[in-house]
């Protein structure tokens, strides 16, 4: 807006102010546009007419003033907008779409430079179940749409979410420094559960998660433990603070990500495929994965503890698969994974929660006679040398499986192994990760079975390796 009011550009801008983000908006920004919709009138009617008379000419029909008329407000001179250079007419009605629509058509048709129309609207409109809901029906699940009830997850495990919150608040309950931050997400990343207990200590920015990473550097500076909890797609859009303001300064930010992997119906906007690609790149970065509900407690609190430098520790989207969660977690030896299955032929190495179905995939590589070792990572930097190079040492072949893109975890261990001369050998090494494209939305098991990420899936990997088909292998 700044660069489109010097040039004054031919630009259109709708502002559209539905008093909503995902969460209850907050800021400078949300109560300066609560002012514009309900605060007085800068500008009598009649001035303001011919305001907008003059900018758009004879052509400004009797809808145009219709719209002014029914405006919530009036606003012109002196706003910030105007002050960058735009027009600005508004507020109006954006369900009226009598008085909308032909705003609309004049300004496109007439005038010049920016002009930015402030639409005021209402995020559910005319679903009573969404307007009354908390989130409006931001994001749901199946529902039915007479009465609006929505399918409940089946309750045999926890949300991931819900045990990332409920871990923070233990550890925060330990440790006075421990502050959390979240880009507009308190529900979506379970700071909401730790907001109720700290809300001093709790710190919504707003849609900026380049200023939530920043200001989390800022407070890692004077002493403080921040956890900056964004989404694994979102945290893109602070990837240059993350570098500058947190990597270069050795701050020990802890980013705990959410929505790591595949995310079913939010589709390929909110899928995080990359996090794992982009942080593990980073010099002085400790990147975990929780392989189920148990770990990422665990990972709260090694992080909670970590104050070398910056660490992170993702977690998938939905529910966990079961497991006995401990009260508190326990601090995790940076660096080491863990064996959980052994074996002598076939090697399954996972980082993430893949790991429950390679052990679906261990029991029955072993019926076919195939003796399998199942080990998770936990770190994908720094990495378990020992781990990673008994593995490949002891075994025919070493299957690497990771919920993320090909850069990342399985890419790390290559690098290893190609430097110590490891494939000089035989080993089979082969590396599942998402697939190369941007993923559409569908159930997440079909995704799984669709990029071979399932037990299924990583089978026949064993088999092809080999050179062996999976059904007679069976047979």
């Amino acid at each position: 807006m700044n660069n489109a009011g010097a040039l004054d550009a031919r630009l259109i801008v709708i502002l559209n102010d539905n008093d909503m983000s995902i969460a209850h908006p907050t800021g400078a920004m949300s109560a300066y546009l609560a002012r514009l919709a309900s605060g007085r009138t800068y500008l009598g009617l009649r001035d303001f007419g011919k305001k907008l008379t003059a900018y758009l000419g004879k052509r400004a029909d009797r809808a145009i003033t219709r719209a002014v008329e029914h405006a919530r407000g009036y606003v012109t001179g002196g706003t910030m907008f105007e002050e960058l250079g735009f027009f600005h007419i508004g507020p109006i009605d954006g369900h009226n779409l009598e008085h909308l629509i032909p705003v609309l058509k004049n300004v496109r048709d007439n005038g010049d430079g920016p002009v930015l129309i402030h639409v005021i609207t209402k995020k559910g409109k005319g679903y009573p179940p969404a307007e009354e809901a908390e989130d409006k029906y931001h994001g749901v699940n199946r529902f039915d749409v007479i009465t609006g009830a929505q399918a409940k997850a089946p309750a045999n495990a926890p949300a991931y979410t819900r045990v990332f919150g409920e871990s923070l608040i233990e550890e925060a309950r330990h440790d006075d420094r421990i502050v959390a931050i979240t880009a507009a997400m308190p529900t979506g990343t379970g700071l909401d559960l730790f907001g109720e207990v700290f809300p001093t200590r709790t710190f919504d920015v707003g849609i900026a998660e380049q200023h939530a990473v920043t200001f989390a550097a800022g407070l890692a500076t004077e002493g403080f433990k921040p956890f900056v909890a964004i989404y694994s797609t979102f945290l893109q859009r602070a990837y240059d603070q993350v570098v500058h303001d947190v990597a270069i300064q050795k701050l020990p930010v802890r980013f705990p990500i959410d929505r790591a992997g595949f995310v079913g119906a939010d589709g390929p906007t909110h899928c995080g495929a990359f996090d794992t690609t982009y942080l593990a790149t980073l010099p002085g970065f400790v990147v975990m994965a929780a392989a189920d509900e148990a770990e990422l407690r665990h990972m709260v609190r090694t992080a909670a503890e970590y104050d070398e430098g910056p660490i992170s520790f993702r977690y998938p989207r939905g529910n966990g698969v079961g497991v006995d969660l401990p009260a508190r977690g326990s601090v995790l030896e940076i660096g080491r994974g863990r064996v959980l299955r052994e074996g002598t032929k076939i090697a399954l190495l996972s980082f993430g929660t893949r790991l429950a179905d390679c052990l679906l995939a261990a029991e029955e590589l072993d019926a076919a006679g195939l003796s399998t070792t199942v080990a998770d990572a936990r770190f994908a930097k720094p990495l378990d040398h020992d781990l990673v190079g008994r593995l490949a040492r002891n075994h025919e072949v070493l299957i690497l499986v990771e919920e993320g893109a090909v850069g990342g975890f399985g890419s790390h261990v290559l690098q290893f192994l190609s430097s110590e001369g490891l494939l000089d050998h035989g080993l089979r090494v082969r590396s599942l990760v998402l697939p190369d494209a941007f993923t559409d939305h569908a159930k997440p098991e079909k995704m799984y079975a669709d990029a071979g990420l399932d037990a299924a899936g990583i089978v026949r990997t064993v088999f092809a390796a080999l050179g062996k088909d999976t059904r007679a292998a069976r047979a």
